[in-house]
C-alpha cells in the first residue's frame, strides 16, 4: 500500500532548508517520490545500524570512510536499510562526491544528494519534521471527516450500507463487509456507472483460496466484537484496489469506520440478521427491477443460491405491521432456514424489517411440486415466527403468499406481486398460505384503497348491514360471509355457523330485507362479495 500525506524526498528538497544548501541530485532522480518518515543527522561509520528505515540521512561524509570499498559498503548498507535518501554536505570532508560513492547509490537505487553550501541540520530537521507532522494531520482530518460522516449517516435512520458507501466514495473502490470466516454480507460500489460490486467480489473473493489470500493492494481491517478487550473479531472489513491504489489515508478511514461498524453490528445481533437483510435487500433489488434478469444469476451465487436451470418459486410472508421492525429477526430466518433444510431445494431468504416482510426465492425440481413445497415452506415460515417471538396476541397472523414457478425473467415480477398481494391479503382468514394468483381482486381492491369510489360502493353494498351489526345482535356480516364463500349452498353455511336450517334462512331473509337485494341474483352477489373483500381496505 503506499504512503499519503507525509512527505517526499523531492518536497524536502524543496523546502527552504535544503534548497538554500543548493542541492545536486547525483543518483535515483527517478525515486525522489519516496516517502520520508524521519530526519537523521549522523557521522559514525555503523549509522545503518542505527536506523529503521525511511529516513532521510544528512550527513558531512565524515563516517564514509577513506577508501571506495569503504564508501561502497557504507552506501550498501544504508539501501539494504531501506533510507529514503542520503544526503552530503559538501565541505571540509569531500569538495565534491567520490564517483565510489554516486556509482554505489545508482547501483542500489538510492537518492544521493550533494549540498553545494553550508545549511545548519537542526533547521532542516524541524523544517521536515513539521511538514511529517501536518502531513499526518491532513490523514487524520481526513479520516475524521469520513468517520463523521458515517456517524451522520447512522444518526439519520442509515445502516451498514450507507456507512459502506461513504468509504466507497471516499476510497474510489469497492468496499465489502464479511464475516469472519470469509462470507459476503453487504457491497458498496463507487456510484451507477461503476463495475457491479457483487461481480467484483465473485472474481476477486470468491473462492476458498482467494479468501486466504487477498488480492494484491487490498485493506483488510477487522471490525470487533465481543466486548472491550475481548479480541473477537465479529467482521471483516475488504476495501479492493480497482479503480486506483489504496493509501495509508484509506485504511485511516477504513478502521474508523470498522468503530462505527462493530456497534451496528451489535446492535444487529448477529452476523446472520446482517446477511438475512442482504439477501432480502438483493431479493427486493430484483423486485423492483434495479437488478436484471441477466445479472440476478451471478449475483445470487454471491449470495450462495445456485439453483441451476430449475424454475424459481417466489414466495414472500408479511407480518402484522405492528410486528416490525421488532423482534430476532436473526432467530427467524436462521429458524426458517434450519426448518427448510430437509425440503431437499435450493432456498434464498431474505429479511426487510422495517417493511415487516420474508421474501425468498426456491429451486424447484420440477413445476409439479409446487404445492408440496409451498406447504413446507409455509410451514417452516410459521414455525420460524414462532421461534423467534414475532407473534404477538390480538395481532394479524403472518401471511405467506405464493407465487408462480418461473425463469429469472419472471423471478423479479413474480416477487413483487407476491408481496404487494402479501400487504393486501392481511386480515383475510388465517390460511397456511394463499396462492397469488387467486388474490388478484384482493390486491386490484387494496389498490383502490384510498379512491372515495370504493368507499362508496362499500357502503351502497352492505352499508345497512353494517350499521345494523353495531347496534343489533346477533350480527349478520358473518352469516352474509359464510354464505357467499359457500356459494349460496344453505346446508354448508348453517353447519360453519352451527345453526340450524330455520335460523338460517330466518337470517338470510333479515339480510335481502335490509338491503333490499336477492340474496340469489348473480349480479348480487358478485357485488355483495366484493364489497365484503374490500371493506378490510377502508375505515
Amino acid at each position: 500500500m503506499g504512503n499519503q500525506g507525509g512527505i517526499t524526498v523531492q518536497r524536502a528538497l524543496e523546502l527552504p532548508g535544503l534548497r538554500s544548501g543548493l542541492p545536486e541530485v547525483m543518483a535515483g532522480a527517478d525515486r525522489l517520490s519516496r516517502t520520508v518518515r524521519w530526519v537523521h543527522a549522523g557521522e559514525v561509520p555503523n549509522i545503518a545500524s542505527l536506523l529503521k528505515g525511511g529516513e532521510l540521512l544528512l550527513t558531512t561524509g565524515l563516517g564514509l570512510g577513506t577508501r571506495p570499498a569503504e564508501q561502497r559498503a557504507f552506501v550498501r548498507r544504508l539501501a539494504d536499510r531501506g533510507i529514503a535518501a542520503l544526503v552530503v554536505e559538501l565541505g571540509p570532508r569531500f569538495s565534491r562526491l567520490p564517483a565510489s560513492i554516486v556509482d554505489a547509490a545508482r547501483a542500489a537505487g538510492l537518492p544521493l544528494v550533494q549540498l553545494h553550501r553550508e545549511v545548519p541540520f537542526v533547521t532542516v530537521t524541524e523544517e521536515i519534521h513539521t511538514e511529517i507532522v501536518n502531513g499526518h494531520y491532513a490523514l487524520l482530518r481526513q479520516a475524521e471527516d469520513v468517520h463523521r460522516r458515517c456517524t451522520e449517516a447512522l444518526l439519520g435512520g442509515g445502516g451498514v450500507p450507507q456507512v459502506l458507501g461513504i468509504l466507497a466514495d471516499f476510497t474510489a473502490n469497492p468496499v465489502f463487509l464479511e464475516t469472519a470466516d470469509g462470507q459476503l454480507l453487504y457491497a458498496a460500489g463507487t456510484g451507477a456507472a461503476s463495475a457491479d460490486p457483487l461481480q467484483i467480489w465473485d472474481g476477486m473473493r470468491g473462492g476458498r483460496e482467494a479468501r486466504a489470500t487477498p488480492p494484491a493492494g487490498a485493506v483488510l481491517v477487522d471490525v470487533p466484537g465481543g466486548g472491550p478487550g475481548s479480541g473477537s473479531v465479529r467482521a471483516r472489513l475488504v476495501l479492493l484496489a480497482v479503480s486506483g491504489p489504496l493509501v495509508t489515508v484509506h485504511r485511516m478511514a477504513a478502521e474508523r469506520a470498522a468503530g462505527i461498524l462493530a456497534v451496528v453490528l451489535m446492535q444487529a445481533r448477529q452476523e446472520e440478521e446482517l446477511a438475512a437483510r442482504g439477501r432480502g435487500d438483493f431479493l427486493t433489488d430484483l423486485a423492483e427491477g434495479r437488478i436484471t434478469p441477466e445479472d440476478a444469476p451471478a449475483q445470487a451465487r454471491v449470495l450462495g443460491f445456485r439453483p441451476g436451470e430449475a424454475p424459481l418459486l417466489p414466495v414472500v410472508m408479511r407480518l402484522a405491521p405492528e410486528l416490525s421492525p421488532s423482534g430476532n429477526w436473526a432467530l427467524l430466518a436462521r429458524a426458517v432456514l434450519e426448518e427448510l433444510s430437509s425440503v431437499g431445494v435450493p432456498v434464498l431468504l431474505g429479511v426487510r424489517p422495517v417493511e415487516g416482510r420474508v421474501p425468498l426465492l426456491l429451486g424447484l425440481r420440477s413445476g409439479t411440486e409446487r404445492t408440496a413445497v409451498a406447504d413446507r415452506v409455509a410451514a417452516a415460515l410459521r414455525a420460524g415466527v414462532e421461534r423467534a417471538g414475532l407473534e404477538r396476541a390480538g395481532s394479524y397472523p403472518p401471511v405467506v403468499v405464493v407465487g408462480v414457478a418461473g425463469s429469472w425473467a419472471a423471478a423479479g415480477a413474480g416477487l413483487r406481486h407476491a408481496a404487494e398481494t402479501a400487504t393486501a391479503a392481511q386480515g383475510l382468514g388465517d390460511r397456511p398460505w394463499y396462492d397469488a394468483r387467486r388474490l388478484d381482486i384482493d390486491l386490484l381492491l387494496w389498490r383502490l384503497r384510498d379512491h372515495p369510489d370504493l368507499a362508496a360502493f362499500v357502503d351502497r353494498a352492505i352499508g345497512p348491514l353494517r350499521e345494523h351489526d353495531r347496534t343489533a345482535r346477533p350480527p349478520l356480516l358473518p352469516t352474509l360471509e359464510s354464505y357467499l364463500a359457500h356459494a349460496g349452498r344453505k346446508a354448508e353455511t348453517a353447519r360453519e355457523l352451527h345453526l340450524n336450517r330455520q335460523t338460517l334462512y330466518n337470517r338470510l331473509a333479515r339480510i335481502g330485507e335490509l338491503l333490499g337485494t336477492d340474496l340469489d341474483d348473480p349480479q348480487t352477489v358478485l357485488a355483495l362479495s366484493l364489497a365484503l373483500r374490500a371493506r378490510r381496505h377502508i375505515p
